[in-house]
């Protein structure tokens, strides 16, 4: 990458392992140039609050000296800017520390070099923004990661090996020598006592090997895929006739919305195929299930809708999702459970035991799933409870209804309360004089339960 870097390369894509030095190598071609070419240098991390402690105040361990000092001596800087994280050079080249967390502020700079550090944790959006900036000035793009599953950066480095205008390379320790057999392996023994087996491997994996099928750190249900894996249960999985095929959906208006289908044989569950689309309306999903039903031979038993598809909408001439595809009559929907979220966790894990995907028509599914993550808390070095909500959010929450209803999707439909038709718009022949009927006979049901 040195090589192409140095011979005028303008994009380049590097997913080497852990401490094989990336930014060490890009740090210096930063270095090289600031004096070759007059113009603004960006150094990205994932978020700005890394910035100071990642590369600005960090420390060479190898020699005790900071690790700018030794990329940027001080004799060659006319300005050091700590508070912006900002150098200024003889030539008028300046060189920045920058978040893709935040670079919707930078739209309208002019920067004449780019490099994104882990880019597989930045927002992909980043790019986008700023890569016409590069077109139009002649400007150079670096990236570099260890992977994170799947995701944009893996797009990337495929696509940067295959085009000619880009330089792409996977390198694991096995190539570079960094590391002896033994340290390898003592790392290794170390995942695996932490982590478990399955989810230590794959840890292990993709931190000294740059593998991107291994399961993320902080990962969800990183060790419950890892075990599906490992057991063969991603495999073709056909649909099988007389048995009806069930969906949970995750529905988005302003970003995906996602549906998975699945059939409940043995008490396994076979999940079939998987669909995701956005900004479609109501009667574009509902012509989903129609050509999957025409296509495949579908015969749909219940749809299991979030529970915020009940409440009316008022861009929806008052009425709900759930109405909606009631009104659409491509079979029964019911809303599922409003729990929180971390029930819904704990049922996928449990559910993954009895799950069978169909590797080719859910691969993109089994994708997010795997890169669904919890947030790190940067003070107390843990991942938290919170979930990240990015582009994998919406597979895993469809598949969270999945694990909360696969059990009642083998009984009838539920019956929709009074409450419910009030809320969902059907209201005809509801007054409240039956709503408070329901509900002091709801509670006498209750009261009499309590008693036996």
């Amino acid at each position: 990458m040195w090589e192409y870097l140095r011979t005028g390369g303008k994009r380049a894509a590097a997913c080497w392992h852990r401490r094989a030095g990336k930014d060490a190598v890009l740090l210096h071609h930063n270095a090289c140039s600031v004096f070759e070419h007059v113009g603004n240098y960006w150094y990205l991390l994932p978020e700005y609050n890394q910035c100071r402690k990642a590369i600005w105040d960090a420390i060479n361990p190898h020699t005790g000296k900071k690790r700018l000092d030794e990329v940027f001596p001080p004799e060659i800087r006319t300005k050091t800017l700590a508070q912006e994280m900002k150098i200024e050079f003889p030539n008028g080249s300046t060189w920045q520390l920058m978040g893709s967390d935040n670079f919707d502020a930078l739209v309208g700079s002019t920067p004449y070099g780019l490099t994104f550090s882990e880019y597989a944790l930045s927002n992909p959006s980043s790019w986008g923004f700023l890569s016409p900036i590069l077109l139009e000035n002649g400007g150079w793009a670096v990236f570099n990661s260890t992977p994170r599953g799947k995701d944009h950066f893996h797009k990337m480095i495929q696509h940067a090996i295959k085009a000619d205008d880009w330089f792409g390379e996977i390198l694991g320790a096995d190539e570079t020598g960094i590391f002896t057999k033994e340290d390898l392996q003592n790392e290794l023994v170390r995942l695996q006592d932490e982590h478990g087996e399955a989810y230590g491997k794959a840890i292990w994996l993709q931190e000294y090997y740059s593998s991107f099928e291994a399961a993320l750190p902080g990962s969800v249900w990183g060790e419950s895929l890892a075990k599906v894996s490992q057991d063969g249960r991603i495999t073709d999985v056909p649909f099988t006739e007389g048995f009806p095929v069930f969906t949970a959906w995750d529905i988005g208006r302003t970003d995906d919305t996602v549906i998975w289908f699945y059939q409940v044989i043995s008490n396994e569950i076979r999940v079939i195929d998987y669909h995701a689309d956005n900004f479609k309306e109501v009667p574009e999903y509902a012509q989903v299930l129609r050509d999957k039903k025409a296509l495949y031979g579908y015969e749909y038993g219940l749809h299991w809708l979030p529970h915020d598809a009940v409440p009316k909408r008022m861009g929806m001439g008052g009425k709900s999702i759930l109405q909606q595809f009631i009104e659409e009559d491509v079979g029964d929907f019911a809303p599922v459970p409003n729990l929180k979220k971390e029930d819904g966790h704990q049922a996928g894990r449990a559910t993954f035991h009895k799950c069978w995907f169909d590797e080719e028509k859910c691969f993109e599914g089994i994708e997010h799933l795997k890169s669904y993550r919890r947030q790190y808390d940067e003070v107390k070095k843990v991942f938290s409870k919170d979930t990240v909500h990015d582009e994998h959010s919406h597979a895993a929450d469809a598949f969270r209804y999945l694990s909360l209803t696969w059990q009642k999707s083998k009984v009838q439909v539920p019956e929709i309360s009074q409450i419910q038709k009030f809320h969902m718009g059907n209201v005809t022949q509801v007054n409240f004089g039956q709503l408070k009927k329901e509900h002091f006979a709801k509670k006498r049901r209750e009261r009499e339960y309590g008693r036996n």
